[in-house]
C-alpha cells in the first residue's frame, strides 16, 4: 500500500461523523428548552441514552412508539415485553419501568404539606396520585383526624377491592393507631372504568360498618382509573352510607 493510499485511510478514518456530538446536543437542548418542544420518540431516545451508551436510541424511540402506541403506553408496557424488544436490554427495561413510579414519589413529596383536607375532590385528586405506574389494582386507605388533616395515606393491599375480608382488619387498625377521626378509602380500575361495580357497593358498605365498631366514620370511597376518579360519596350513589360530610364542605 503506497503513502498516498495510507494517508487517504488515516484523513477518512479521523473524519467526524455526521452523528459526532448528537447525543450531547439532544441532551443540551433538554437542560435549556426542557422536554415541551421534544416529540415522544425523542423523549424516548435522551432517556434511553442513560442505558444505552452505544445504540442509536432514536430509532428504538420508534420501535417502541410503534409497539405500545404513545409515550404512556411505552410507560406502562410490562417488563417482560419491554425486553423482547430488539436493542431494549434488562437495564433500558428497568430504566423505562422507573419513570412512572419516580413520578408517583416526586408527586407524592410534592403534596406531603397539603395535611388538609378541604373537599371530595381534593381528596380525589391526591388520592389519583397514589396509583400513577400501578397496571395491578391496589387499595388506600386515608386518613384524616377531626379537622379533616390527613395523617395517613398508603396502600394497605394489592390486590381487588372487593376481597375486603384480607385487609377489613388491617384497616380497622390503622385507623386505631392513627386516632383517627374520619377515613376515606380508595382503589383502583385497571380497565379504564370508575364506576363502581356492585361488589364495590357492598365493599363499601361492609367496611364503613366495620368502621363504625372503632367509632370511625367513612366518608368516601373514591374508585381511579388512569386520571379519571368518581367518588361515591359525591356522587349520590349510596346516600344512607355516606350522610357525614367533611367539616371543610
Amino acid at each position: 500500500m503506497n503513502k498516498q493510499n495510507i494517508d487517504s485511510l488515516v484523513k477518512k478514518d479521523v473524519t467526524p461523523s455526521v452523528h459526532s456530538g448528537h447525543r450531547e446536543r439532544v441532551k443540551n437542548k433538554f437542560l435549556v428548552e426542557g422536554l415541551d418542544h421534544f416529540e415522544p420518540h425523542s423523549v424516548l431516545e435522551l432517556l434511553l441514552y442513560f442505558a444505552i451508551p452505544l445504540k442509536d436510541t432514536n430509532s428504538i424511540g420508534h420501535i417502541l412508539l410503534r409497539k405500545f402506541g404513545s409515550l404512556s403506553g411505552v410507560f406502562d408496557a410490562p417488563y417482560e415485553e419491554l425486553v423482547k424488544i430488539d436493542g431494549v436490554g434488562k437495564s433500558a427495561a428497568t430504566l423505562i419501568k422507573l419513570i412512572p413510579q419516580i413520578c408517583r414519589r416526586y408527586q407524592e413529596n410534592l403534596d406531603q404539606d397539603k395535611t388538609r383536607i378541604f373537599s371530595y375532590d381534593e381528596a380525589g385528586k391526591l388520592l389519583t396520585n397514589k396509583f400513577v405506574g400501578r397496571s395491578d389494582e391496589v387499595v388506600v386507605l386515608m386518613l384524616l383526624d377531626s379537622r379533616s388533616r390527613m395523617i395517613y395515606c398508603e396502600v394497605v393491599n394489592e390486590g381487588s377491592a372487593t376481597t375486603a375480608n384480607i385487609y377489613i382488619k388491617k384497616i380497622v387498625r390503622l385507623a386505631v393507631q392513627y386516632n383517627a377521626v374520619y377515613a376515606i378509602l380508595s382503589h383502583n380500575h385497571p380497565s379504564g372504568n370508575c364506576m363502581p361495580s356492585k361488589q364495590d357497593l357492598n365493599t363499601t358498605q361492609w367496611i364503613h360498618e366495620a368502621l363504625q365498631t372503632v367509632e370511625v366514620n367513612l366518608i368516601d370511597h373514591v374508585i381511579v382509573s388512569g386520571n379519571d376518579f368518581i367518588s361515591i360519596a359525591k356522587s349520590g350513589i349510596m346516600p344512607e352510607t355516606f350522610d357525614v360530610k367533611m367539616d371543610t364542605e
